[in-house]
């Protein structure tokens, strides 16, 4: 049968897109047979062990390692002197303003270690059980030093965190909407409100929290051969490799760095880690394969935290609550260390303070300050949990001064779905939306106007279990670029991504793409994308991801982009391949490229019966034997997307919270959310991501918070003390979605990654304190404890604010301390959180 003849109408593909399909990936990490990083063996290996600080802030006097070098198969004991010349320095990507405060942070400490954790030896052994053995042998003399703990002294340089510096402060950025036409003057519209309106100023406290993945970090160096290979446990080995090159003097490409199956990460491994730095330098040393993987303390103590800030904002409104100004004042805690994208975090939660909210003045900044503690970078949701977070709070805050619904003052304030695309404040353009929508089905599969009902009955029966009701409508800005916007910012890298699609002889695809996965599922719906589009059977793709050598070009994953900007170039390349398999198509068909159709996977002449698959076609490209003059025998393509904008998932998010006001108990009763991400790839992943950003979410409402001691010692340092909710700890969440397409992609998708996340911490937090306002509760520090539920209530019913602990100082960005203002106790009241 000829290429010209009629053939039998194939079946057309069932479309992908949409369809809940359990993920590829499943099968090898639910059996076992995959590959994590400390899986890895090579032959001659080596292990590594840390010896790190127990001083928050300390002068290395001196380091004895003769006992440990006697130790049993220990190969070598290095110290930050003996690595001086080849370990490199760790880089900041992110400086946010030209004389930003970036100390110098060596991958192992030579004369002095600013944080408790930080490693200031290293032992090469031939096993990592010898090696930790060995690494108490380490004898280290320090001379302790003032450390800077507390986030508002260390604002007021009180102590110096790095005294070479001068000061604890590292930048100061500021965005005012007046400034930059956006908006009006927040200083002016605050003046008028205090004259015939409402003014609410309140102050918010984000913990630092640790992102708890899964897979402890782990780094494998093999020096041998033409390169050197990395792998690592890592989000980000494009960067990783970037990085390395810059700081170490190793040529790019003589650089590979693999990401195989990676245990979850939440932008815990999106990070250059001093131990990656030391494992390089230490293969290159010995000329031997090395290995490092942490233990979970040493995870929990020295791999970065997240969040930690001090917010004070300043809202104004009419007397019957449409807002008028906004101005939000940070103190960011970056850590010991200025690490790669830390004090950008909260710039990008600068532009979403004002939320779905018409805003007609604006003012935002963040003071960022060094402490002597881990350093903090991205956490799950980056900035936009924080900003969100407050303005939900505050929304709440507002309802109350008023005395409306919650809902009843967002409506009011929000963009109704005309107005679509709207800039907003921040000048950011919100291409689409729906708000309305979204909160009407969350309130019908909420039953809200049967639990207010059910909350009032409760609130006149002097019920001692009081039912709090939580609002909490968001959105976000997913998908970090376009790399102009990045550039203006400062931003070190650009926002595009780079994918590939080739056509395999045998009818198969194999897609190369520059985004990395950590459990996100990129291989089943970046399947089902190329699928769909080449009409190809989901089975017959297989998607290539985190190789370097394999993927050469890319950004990585992080910041909700990898669908809709790693989808989108993918997309690219896609429909690339169809066009030139088009003019194969025509040549053979002996048609006009102007007559043929494509679908179904299968070109046709219109008006005829005469077609060819793109099966067939890749064959035929294969063979060469009858191709266009010209043309080359491939259909291979790649593309580079760089997007116009940061698409905008936005949700409503309603909880349930029963309270004890008697113990201080809390019971969850009901979590509904109901999120718009524009269209759905895989429903059932969808799914799951929301399901595990709520849990997050709502774990930093109620359970976790790192503390440290008066000394700089992390007390929450295992999972005994650094509370992480089980399943047992939840309920069944009900989820749900609405639809307005993104308008600045082909698939009209947007993020959802963060979403869950980002929603449910003021859900949940807003419901608390909605069950206990009418005692004369406004706020609960979060984590909302038992105790710290019950202390406020027995605050309130005596009469008194709730000061059980020390007065904290308040703040003012621009200069660090002024005055006080109370907080609300904690658990471990006088601790540093």
């Amino acid at each position: 049968m000829t290429a010209t003849e009629a053939r039998p109408e194939a079946t057309a593909p069932e479309r992908e897109i949409g369809k809940d399909r359990r993920r590829k990936e499943d099968q090898r990490l639910i059996t076992g047979r995959t590959r994590w990083t400390d899986n890895i063996q090579l032959p001659g290996m080596l292990h590594l062990a840390m010896v790190r600080s127990p001083f928050a802030h300390a002068r290395i006097t001196s380091i004895d390692t003769a006992e440990a070098k006697q130790s049993p198969n220990v190969v070598d004991v290095v110290t930050g002197h003996d690595l001086a010349d080849t370990q490199g320095v760790l880089i900041n990507a992110w400086p946010i303003t030209p004389d930003q405060k970036t100390p110098t942070h060596l991958p192992v400490a030579i004369d002095r270690v600013a944080f408790a954790g930080e490693v200031v030896a290293v032992v090469v052994a031939r096993s990592a059980a010898e090696a930790r053995d060995a690494a108490e042998l380490v004898d280290v003399e320090y001379d302790d030093l003032p450390a800077a703990l507390d986030l508002k002294e260390a604002a007021a340089d009180t102590v110096l965190a790095h005294p070479d510096l001068g000061t604890n402060k590292s930048a100061y950025w500021v965005f005012d909407s007046a400034e930059a036409g956006t908006g009006g003057d927040v200083e002016q519209a605050i003046a008028q409100a205090r004259g015939d309106g409402i003014v609410l100023e309140r102050e918010y406290r984000q913990q630092r929290l640790i992102p708890a993945f899964m897979e402890p970090r782990s780094t494998v160096v093999d020096p041998t051969g033409e390169q050197l290979t990395v792998w690592s446990s890592t989000q980000i080995p494009h960067i990783l490799r970037f990085a390395l090159a810059a700081t170490t003097g190793i040529p790019e490409s003589k650089l590979r760095v693999i990401a195989p199956d990676v245990g979850g990460g939440f932008g815990g491994k999106l990070q250059t880690t001093p131990e990656e730095w030391i494992t390089v330098a230490l293969a290159r040393r010995t000329g031997k394969p090395v290995k490092y993987t942490e233990t979970r303390s040493e995870s929990l103590m020295a791999g970065h935290h997240g969040r930690d800030q001090w917010q004070k904002l300043t809202l104004s409104a009419t007397k019957d609550g449409a807002v008028t100004g906004l101005k939000v004042e940070l103190l960011a805690d970056l850590g010991a260390y200025v690490s790669l994208v830390g004090g950008g975090v909260p710039v990008l939660g600068a532009f979403m303070f004002n939320a779905i909210y018409k805003f007609p003045a604006y003012h935002f900044a963040v003071q960022t300050v060094l402490t002597n503690k881990t350093w903090t970078d991205a956490y799950r949701g980056a900035g936009r949990p924080e900003a969100t977070f407050a303005i939900e709070r505050l929304m709440d805050e507002l309802a109350a001064e008023v005395g409306v619904d919650p809902l009843e003052i967002r409506e009011k304030n929000w963009i109704t779905h005309e107005e679509f695309p709207f800039t907003s404040v921040a000048g950011l353009e919100y291409d689409s939306g729906n708000y309305e929508l979204a909160t009407a089905r969350a309130k019908e599969l909420f039953g809200y106007d049967e639990l207010r009902a059910e909350q009032r009955r409760r609130r006149e029966s002097g019920d001692p279990v009081q039912l709090g009701i939580g609002v909490s409508t968001f959105t976000e800005m997913c998908g970090l670029a376009p790399s102009r916007v990045l550039g203006q910012l400062d931003y070190g890298a650009g926002g595009w991504e780079h994918a590939s699609v080739r056509m395999l002889a045998t009818g198969k695809v194999e897609v190369v793409t520059g985004v990395s996965a950590h459990g996100q599922g990129h291989e089943t719906a970046f399947s089902q994308i190329v699928a769909d589009r080449l009409g190809v059977p989901f089975e017959d793709v297989e998607v290539l991801h985190g190789d370097t050598q394999v993927s050469a070009k890319g950004l990585d994953t992080y910041g909700s982009r990898s669908l809709v900007v790693g989808g989108e170039a993918l997309v690219k390349a896609t429909d690339k391949v169809v066009e030139k398999a088009k003019t194969v198509a025509a040549h053979l068909l002996e048609a006009s490229a102007d007559d043929l159709e494509f679908s179904g996977g299968r070109f046709s002449v219109r008006g005829t019966d005469q077609g060819l698959a793109i099966q067939e076609i890749a064959g035929a490209v294969f063979a060469a034997h009858d191709l266009p003059d010209g043309m080359e025998p491939s259909l291979d393509s790649d593309a580079t997307y760089d997007p116009v904008n940061f698409n905008y998932p936005h949700g409503t998010h309603l909880c349930a919270m029963e309270v004890d006001t008697e113990t201080g108990e809390l019971t969850m009763r009901k979590y509904v959310c109901v999120d718009d991400i524009g269209n759905v790839i895989n429903p059932l992943i969808v799914s799951g991501q929301v399901h595990g950003g709520l849990v997050q979410g709502i774990a930093q409402a109620l359970w976790e918070e790192a503390v440290y001691d008066d000394s700089g010692t992390l007390v929450s340092g295992s999972f005994v003390d650094y509370l992480l909710p089980t399943a047992a700890d939840t309920i069944s969440f009900e989820v749900d979605h609405t639809t307005t397409p993104s308008l600045t992609n082909t698939l009209g998708t947007k993020g959802v990654g963060e979403a869950g996340t980002i929603a449910s911490t003021p859900a949940v937090v807003n419901a608390v304190v909605d069950a206990v306002r009418h005692l004369g509760i406004h706020d609960i520090r979060m984590p909302c404890t038992p105790e710290r539920v019950w202390r406020a209530i027995q605050d309130a019913g005596s009469g008194t604010e709730p000061t059980t602990g020390a007065a904290a100082p308040h703040f003012d960005a621009a200069t660090g301390m002024e005055g006080t203002v109370d907080r609300t106790a904690g658990a471990q009241d006088g601790a540093h959180q």
